[in-house]
């Protein structure tokens, strides 16, 4: 413990001593900063003697930690001074950052947004905490393992709560801006306009919380189910072109936004393609079916299908053979297996498979917008509140937090039913032979619900490659090249020149892509660890923060950021660093609930005997755990990437000049009727995710437990 709280005792005395306190115009990592650390670019403790007192406040808390490190011998004396110590000062330093001289900050003074040095103060203070918290013989007295809740829950309350504190506030503003109240809020929220259930009684139109219930329903049941008969394809047949139906089944999760919209308008519009031909072939009449629950339903089974199979592959390979085996050994079928042994087996990876597939519809907000129609939904809804012609923020605030009740409600089912069973199969013992074969009608049922699927998603795609070289699709069909020049135009003239309109928001998309990935996957597996490895107060609380980033529409959550990160304490607008953290915390649920899901069939006595070994959590968790999480790690990294890349609604109103993104430059096209350069643009964005997943999933490999010598990982 003691080495521990030195170390950041000491990253502390630096960062109130000699780092730049304040945000540096030219931003910290130029170094500008070292050569005028005298004027605005000071420490905290030159603030602190030359004007603004209030920063000496931080300094007490390092203060109390190094007295009880130095005037203390008993280890739970020690443990109590940190936490003590180490908690008074952060709460300091969050009150004077939040109180002094902020927008809504009641006491006057001067404190612009905080710095390099603040930020290092800060987590030297919450890791000095931490640390005192494992010396009272919390987290099973490990530092690691306190100071990893203590980072993520500082994480998730920075860039979760804080800025949706700002927009949900706004759901007790009472009209005409005359103050904050509850009088007004539970009329408005169980308004009719909310809950109708006409189209139920055939006298109307159904509210759009109701729609947003209905939706998610269907799409999280259809979801889970395509992605189990894809999942089992894989591992349970010998199905011979496997490789081309995961490129198939990985392509709608890779596509920007609008394009699948778009598509199915252009087949199946009143005026589309296959509608004209059904007309004219077989008579039907052109209607505008697609517009509403079907086409919305049918775009949102596209894009989150591989949601679920990518949860789900992970699953149904960690199904231990051997326990199969012994089924058929004591005479059961291969259904009998199946339904008995495999299917029971599977259900953590069920159950996050649905419960991601709801949240995913009901947050949706691009397929809505393209083919709702009449159908209204919570996120559209959310939306036209904040960017129509009036106005409504409480309006929006209020439909934000139905959307947080079904989030909720979503999480306890799926926590009932899971349940508290034990679901490991992955023990480390060595694991023979094969999975068990389907039987024939499962199999069959499997073929002929994934492949015709798959076959759809090929034409789809085809396509929309061939309306990249057309002139305009559905209208003008000569062949092009018009709209790849245009974005993507290439001069080799004393030099390479990228002279195309798209280049410079491809370069910053695959920037803040490549940074964001890694970290979410980072945050998200080590959030799952926690879960299922660890045991400590408000666990439950713990895990259902997590989730809130993934329920509020990203619309909600662009907006939030900008209220919150747009002034003092936090300044972020405008800057690259906002991007990736909005797309960090915004995809880190698809992480956690894939490594909880992983994890859940890896044996606990895998981690007991590494430690007994002499290993600490640190060490278990990247020698042992790790290693064996190949497919969740993936899932992690191949979500997170694309969401990044794809993402619209929750970057909208963050991309600026200097960082624009690929989405908001296709929005654009999109909104002049320059569809094919939209097109062109989704998909050179396309190939270039398929090129990066697939090279992601020849690093990682798949995890392998098969009889041999040792355990193995390729």
């Amino acid at each position: 413990m003691r080495p521990t709280a030195l170390f950041w005792l000491s990253a502390g005395l630096i960062g109130w001593a000699l780092l730049p306190w304040y945000m540096t115009d030219s931003g910290f990592w130029s170094f500008g900063w070292l050569a005028g650390l005298v004027g605005e670019n000071r420490p905290g403790a030159a603030w602190a003697v030359t004007g603004r007192p209030w920063l000496t406040l931080p300094a007490l808390g390092l203060m109390g930690a190094g007295i009880g490190l130095a005037f203390t011998r008993r280890q739970l004396a020690t443990a109590r001074a940190l936490t003590g110590s180490g908690a008074a000062g952060l709460g300091l330093l969050v009150g004077e950052a939040m109180l002094v001289g902020t927008r809504y900050g009641p006491v006057a003074g001067e404190n612009p947004s905080l710095g390099a040095g603040a930020l290092v103060t800060a987590a030297a203070l919450l890791f000095l905490a931490t640390t005192g918290i494992s010396g009272l013989g919390k987290g099973r007295g490990d530092a690691f393992v306190t100071g990893l809740v203590g980072a993520i829950i500082a994480l998730v309350g920075m860039f979760v709560f804080y800025p949706l504190s700002f927009i949900l506030i706004r759901a007790f503003e009472l009209k005409g801006g005359a103050g904050f109240g509850v009088s007004e809020f539970f009329p408005r929220f169980f308004s009719s306009s909310v809950w109708g259930i006409g189209c139920m009684s055939g006298q109307g139109h159904c509210g759009p919380a109701i729609n947003s219930l209905m939706l998610g329903l269907a799409t999280a049941t259809g979801t889970t189910f395509m992605g189990l008969m894809f999942a089992l394809i894989f591992t349970r047949t010998e199905f011979p072109a496997k490789k081309l139906l995961r490129v198939l089944t990985i392509l709608p999760i890779i596509t920007p936004p609008f394009v699948i919209g778009l598509a199915l308008i252009l087949l199946f519009g009143r005026a589309g393609t296959i509608t004209e031909f059904l007309a004219w072939a077989i008579d039907i009449p052109k209607t505008r079916w697609l517009y509403g629950f079907q086409g919305v339903w049918l775009a949102q089974m596209l894009s989150f299908t591989p949601i679920a199979f990518l949860v789900l592959i992970g699953v149904v390979e960690g199904v231990s053979p051997s326990m199969e085996e012994a089924s058929q050994t004591l005479d059961a079928n291969r259904w009998q297996t199946f339904r008995y042994v495999s299917f029971p087996l599977m259900r953590p990876g069920l159950a996050n498979a649905f419960l991601l597939g709801f949240i995913e519809s009901i947050a949706d907000f691009g397929n809505p917008l393209v083919l709702g129609g009449n159908f209204n939904v919570l996120s559209t809804e959310i939306y036209f509140a904040i960017v129509g012609t009036i106005a409504d923020p409480a309006k929006a605030a209020i439909l934000s937090i139905t959307l947080l009740a079904f989030t909720f409600s979503a999480f306890l089912a799926q926590r009932f039913w899971v349940g508290n069973k034990n679901y490991a199969t992955v023990t480390g013992k060595a694991d023979s032979g094969r999975h068990a074969a389907l039987n024939s009608v499962l199999r069959w049922t499997a073929y002929l619900v994934a492949l015709p699927w798959a076959a759809f998603t090929m034409v789809l795609y085809a396509l929309i490659i061939f309306g990249s070289f057309v002139k305009l699709w559905g209208y003008d069909h000569s062949f092009t090249l018009e709209h790849y020049i245009r974005g993507f135009k290439v001069v080799i003239r004393k030099g390479v020149h990228f002279t195309g309109a798209a280049w410079d928001s491809y370069f910053t998309t695959l920037t803040i892509s490549a940074i964001a990935a890694p970290m979410t996957a980072a945050v998200g597996i080590a959030t799952a660890y926690l879960l299922v490895r660890q045991k400590f107060t408000g666990k439950n609380a713990f895990e259902f923060s997590t989730m809130l980033s993934f329920a509020i529409p990203g619309t909600v959550i662009g907006v939030a950021y900008i209220m919150a990160f747009n002034f003092p304490p936090i300044e972020l607008t405008g800057t690259g660093l906002i991007l990736i953290i909005v797309f960090v915390f915004r995809n880190m649920p698809v992480g956690v609930r894939g490594g909880i899901a992983a994890m859940s069939q890896l044996d606990a006595s895998l981690d007991e005997a590494s430690i007994t070994l002499g290993a600490n959590s640190a060490t278990t968790l990247r020698r042992v755990i790790l290693p064996l999480m190949g497919p969740a790690i993936l899932a992690a990294l191949t979500y997170s990437f694309v969401r990044a890349i794809t993402s619209v609604s929750a970057v909208v109103f963050l991309v600026s000049a200097r960082h624009n993104m690929a989405t908001s430059f296709i929005v654009g096209r999109v909104e002049n009727g320059e569809y094919g350069i939209a097109i062109a643009y989704a998909s050179v964005l396309i190939v270039t995710m398929l090129a990066v997943i697939l090279a992601m999933q020849l690093v990682i490999g798949r995890r392998t437990l098969r009889r041999a010598d040792r355990v193995e990982t390729h």
